[in-house]
């Protein structure tokens, strides 16, 4: 007589919010381990922990290589990340063995526009400066020109990659009387007419048959950053776009320019920005994103008062941060009990 099967075993790479650690407990035939901090598990407490499971809960810090695809063993099926993007996962090994992988887009849309244009707007207009002004004693009599930044109404804003998290952006920042958006991408975004987007069509239409689509690609980029007033990064980090923010990139923009990047710190040439900030080659720049994460204390850019680097908070709201946990839970369960994710990554 055969025993009862074995629960499935699930490894949790961090203490996540209890939304998705209350999915996970109701579910009930599982064996769920969690690594029970808030700081990063340890790599060598991760190949130990996913040794057997058959679903693993991880976070965009969690690099699943293929040296923990083999810690875990055959009996992995499914991964599961509490993030929209999956650059941290080894995707070409994952299809290989055949393993779903569950991701959390559209719930972080909403908090990292809201992010991006606080960024935005506390780098333009020298926010973090100001406060230092008022603790220091630097606030005296008011001067004309003192403290003076960039404003949004009658602008251009540039962005970068037009998805779900670029449009949204967009979306807040019209109401403060922005003239004009420009956008890139492989092809116009049906959706831009909501905030009037700028493609370049004129290029597109009359290059891309003669020229080729990476060559009108950069033509439309160069359009963008050389009449943005701001320039916001939106897109996702893929081989292509991999320092694509680089010397060349930020020469293009105008002197008086305001950089942004919310997406992935690797989009950006941290040397050539600072070089362009400190040169005033561009005006300033805010960052919630950067290579390596966290940023060394003694970095370069820390050092420029035209440079607003936050720590990677763009989804840092208690609601967004319960809803992905409870949405990467809930896809792995669903990949583990054979149904459909609610948001399964397409390998």
């Amino acid at each position: 007589m055969q025993g009862a099967p074995r629960p499935m075993k699930v490894f949790v790479t961090r203490r996540i919010p209890q939304e998705g650690i209350r999915v996970l407990s109701n579910a009930g035939a599982f064996e769920v381990s969690v690594w029970e901090s808030d700081e990063p598990v340890p790599r060598a407490e991760l190949l130990k922990g996913v040794a057997g499971v058959d679903g693993m809960l991880c976070l965009l810090t969690d690099r699943i290589d293929t040296e923990v695809l083999n810690a875990a063993g055959t009996e992995l099926k499914v991964i599961s990340t509490m993030s929209v993007g999956f650059d941290h996962l080894a995707i070409e090994e994952i299809k290989k063995r055949g393993i779903r992988v569950g991701y959390t887009p559209d719930v972080l849309t909403d908090a990292t526009a809201e992010l991006t244009v606080a960024l935005l707007l506390a780098t333009a207009r020298r926010l973090l400066e100001g406060v230092q002004e008022v603790k220091s004693g630097g606030w005296s009599s008011w001067k004309p020109l003192w403290m003076c930044g960039y404003g949004l109404n009658g602008s251009t804003v540039g962005i970068i990659g037009l998805g779900r998290i670029g449009m949204a952006i967009a979306h807040r920042l019209k109401p403060f009387g922005v003239n004009k958006f420009l956008y890139t991408g492989r092809a116009p975004k049906p959706q831009a007419v909501e905030v009037d987007g700028e493609y370049g069509e004129e290029v597109w239409r009359s290059e891309v048959a003669d020229m080729g689509e990476l060559l009108c690609d950069r033509m439309i980029l160069d359009k963008l950053l050389s009449e943005s007033d701001f320039v916001v990064v939106a897109c996702s980090l893929t081989p292509e776009t991999q320092g694509l923010c680089d010397k060349a990139f930020f020469a293009k923009m105008k002197r008086t320019a305001v950089f942004v990047n919310t997406s992935r710190g690797a989009l950006v040439n941290q040397e050539d920005l600072y070089e362009a900030l400190s040169s005033g080659q561009i005006a300033a720049a805010g960052l919630d994103v950067t290579t390596p994460e966290p940023l060394p204390t003694d970095h370069p850019l820390l050092t420029l008062k035209n440079c607003v680097v936050l720590p990677h908070i763009g989804s840092a709201t208690y609601s967004t941060r319960g809803t992905m946990a409870e949405l990467a839970a809930t896809n792995l369960l669903a990949g583990l009990t054979g149904k459909a994710m609610p948001s399964e990554l397409a390998l």
